[in-house]
């Protein structure tokens, strides 16, 4: 086996979809550090899903998806603290650094989950960056089948770390991550789709420990 196959071997763990990649270790601490201190002083807002108010606090970049209309909208452009971020996410996947469009940070504090999903069908390739704590992510095909157990697979996501997800993992397959057990930050960059419909299917949309306005 040569250097490169042996080098996606162990990018992407034999637990997950076909077309979901993981990097331990994708940033350093001091790279982290810069980027919570950013983070801090962001104006988080709680996410809202429909009627539903979610247990994450939010801020979106190059779009905000409305999902009362199920639109997206416009947002503020990718802010200057998260260019070289997104500068190693294009090197890692091999997609240009302007094609990820839109970028979503998250806070989840102890406590908090992310329901079963697919992102919405006018982004196309995910790729998400873990801060602070772990999280467990969840898989399961989609559309799940009747009597199928809530998770057919597991991924421990470490601080610092990324994965990417496209083809198979990002459309026949849904995930979740399941309930925080520290305080956690994910940085998400997403590439539009071409062509995507505007209609988002009701799996699409996750549920997060939501409570009613």
């Amino acid at each position: 086996m040569n250097k490169a196959n042996q080098a996606e071997l162990f990018a992407r763990p034999l637990c997950v979809p076909e077309g979901f990649v993981y990097q331990s270790d994708f940033l350093n601490a001091a790279e982290e550090s810069e980027l919570l201190q950013a983070i801090s002083r962001l104006p988080l807002e709680e996410a809202s899903y429909k009627q539903w108010t979610a247990k994450r606090r939010i801020i979106s970049y190059g779009g905000r998806y409305d999902f009362s209309h199920n639109r997206l909208h416009p947002a503020e452009p990718i802010p200057p603290f998260l260019d070289f971020l997104r500068q190693r996410i294009s090197e890692w996947t091999h997609v240009p650094a302007l094609h990820f469009r839109h970028a979503l940070i998250a806070e989840y504090r102890p406590g908090t989950q992310l329901g079963w999903h697919r992102d919405v069908p006018e982004f196309e390739i995910v790729v998400g960056v873990s801060l602070v704590g772990p999280a467990r992510m969840r898989f399961r095909p989609y559309p799940p089948a009747k009597g199928r157990a809530r998770a057919a697979l597991l991924l421990e996501l470490q601080p610092r770390s990324a994965y990417s997800m496209r083809g198979v993992a990002r459309w026949q397959w849904q995930h979740a991550i399941s309930p925080t057990k520290a305080l956690r930050y994910a940085i998400t960059f997403r590439t539009l789709a071409t062509g995507a419909s505007a209609e988002v299917p009701r799996d699409r949309y996750p549920t997060d420990a939501a409570q009613p306005k």
